[in-house]
């Protein structure tokens, strides 16, 4: 049966596919390393760069789509992640790359050749995808009525791929039988131990059939190491983030991988790190190592200009293993014969324009912050009872450069959470209550006197226009959480 992918990225929809033997003939993108990605792994079929929003009549869909049995397509799914301001950001031109899908869905469908048809998203686009579109919001001549017959969100662990991503998947398909329960599920521990060479080899961590020489392997083997502030200030959004959760740091290798982002990052909550050649250091995974996360084979070649695009190839993609359990779910409906995971033809693809192995680190700067740029943190790892104390300049007037540094006490997190301005003489009073206010009056001094400049120098310290004895907002709150301590 021949299928047709849209919005293809790096070809994980198209690679699934193609592993259960069906005959991809067509794919769209409107980013050039995607278009190049997918002709470098499938090369039989000659992907097309284009916007999707080209094409809006039932003229131009014919001109270039060709008729297929399969439709699959993954439109952007930046709009409608909850990461994405909070998950408020302006849905306007997701919901029409997901329309100029199911427009080209709905007339080929009219068409009669369509059988099956699947569109893949994040979780949270699923309250804005409607069960039925008329022919006449979707752009169509006519009285028809494109109906989706099938909704759910899966998880691509539960389908043997070493990653808990999960998505949301709806059109006219059979759903697809889950292989792995969660006591099976692909750790991360077995990715890292995969792609270590033994006798000159590397065996695929996801396809038991797949071997190559260790030579051929590649966008791996170089230096992934992150500077040290980028790997704590990590570590603190991970462990010590004012109302959300705990999370792993480093990166718990006894599970399946968090949810791979399209953009890297060292210093974020959403930081992915690894323990580093040497002790006490961290570093990223490689282009491989999270293509293994995908359950991309190891054979297959990702065509950037720099590892930044080639991480949002893979980020973007669909898990080639979600991918071949829905195509496996449409071969045994069609009763049609598939390949068992130890005889999928794995050929090599084409060596890409880039190779990242051996690559040098590059030492990473801390660039200067804007000029309006907003602190908010509390005094780090003391969180009792879900209370905590900020140190923020939000309540600046950054337009007229009048820069305030104000102590909040805050209590909980999300609609319910409280807070209030803390008074100068707060502090002073309880200690003078409850006893200690000399020692901890002395320490302060110490710590503070001569090495706190006034709030606009605090500023710009933070911003980190210049560096000199004067202390920026995180070397005070660390120095108060040494005090404490004491």
């Amino acid at each position: 049966m021949k299928v047709a992918d849209f919005f293809a990225g790096g070809g994980g929809f198209s690679e699934g596919f193609r592993q259960m033997g069906f005959d991809v003939v067509f794919a769209l993108d409107n980013w050039e390393p995607a278009v190049q990605t997918h002709d470098l792994n499938h090369p039989d079929c000659k992907a097309v760069k284009m916007n999707i929003l080209e094409l809006d009549t039932p003229e131009k869909i014919d001109e270039v789509v060709p008729d297929a049995e399969i439709l699959i397509g993954s439109p952007p799914c930046v709009a409608f992640s909850g990461s994405n301001k909070a998950g408020k950001a302006d849905k306007s031109l997701g919901l029409r790359l997901i329309e100029a899908y199911l427009r080209i869905v709905a007339w080929k469908q009219k068409k009669g050749v369509l059988r099956y048809w699947i569109l893949e998203n994040v979780p949270n686009s699923a309250k804005f995808i409607k069960d039925e579109y008329t022919f006449k919001e979707l752009g169509l001549p006519g009285e028809d009525v494109l109906t989706i017959k099938e909704r759910g969100i899966y998880n691509a662990a539960d389908f043997g791929a070493p990653q808990t991503r999960t998505r949301f998947f709806c059109g006219d398909y059979p759903e697809p039988k889950k292989t792995h329960k969660e006591s099976e599920w692909v750790a991360v521990a077995s990715v890292l131990e995969a792609l270590t060479p033994s006798d000159g080899k590397v065996k695929d961590p996801n396809y038991p059939g797949l071997c190559i020489d260790t030579s051929g392997l590649i966008d791996h083997d170089y230096d992934t190491t992150v500077e040290e502030w980028e790997w704590k200030s990590a570590k603190r959004s991970k462990r010590d983030h004012g109302y959300m959760g705990k999370m792993s740091f480093p990166e718990d290798a006894s599970r399946p991988s968090r949810t791979v982002m399209a953009t890297q990052s060292a210093s974020t909550r959403e930081a992915m790190l690894l323990p580093g050649p040497e002790e006490g250091t961290y570093r990223m995974p490689t282009i491989r190592e999270i293509g293994c996360f995908m359950s991309f084979p190891i054979t297959y070649q990702f065509e950037a200009g720099s590892e930044g695009s080639k991480y949002r190839l893979v980020g973007n993609a669909v898990c080639c293993k979600m991918s071949a359990a829905l195509a496996r779910a449409i071969a045994e409906k069609e009763g049609l014969e598939y390949p068992m995971d130890d005889a999928i033809d794995f050929s090599h693809r084409p060596t890409p324009s880039l190779d990242l192995k051996g690559r040098p680190k590059t030492k990473k700067e801390r660039k200067p912050k804007r000029a309006g740029a907003k602190y908010a943190r509390h005094v780090p790892y003391i969180k009792i009872k879900s209370m905590r104390a900020e140190l923020t300049n939000k309540d600046s007037d950054f337009d007229n450069g009048d820069i305030q540094w104000t102590c909040y006490m805050h209590r909980g997190g999300g609609k319910s959470a409280k807070k209030t301005k803390v008074p100068a003489d707060l502090m002073k009073d309880l200690l003078i209550e409850f006893g200690g206010f000399e020692e901890f009056d002395k320490r302060l001094d110490e710590f503070f006197i001569g090495r706190v400049p006034d709030a606009q120098t605090f500023q710009e310290i933070y911003r980190r226009l210049y560096e000199n004895e004067m202390m920026g907002p995180d070397e005070a709150l660390e120095g108060i959480k040494e005090i404490i301590d004491e």
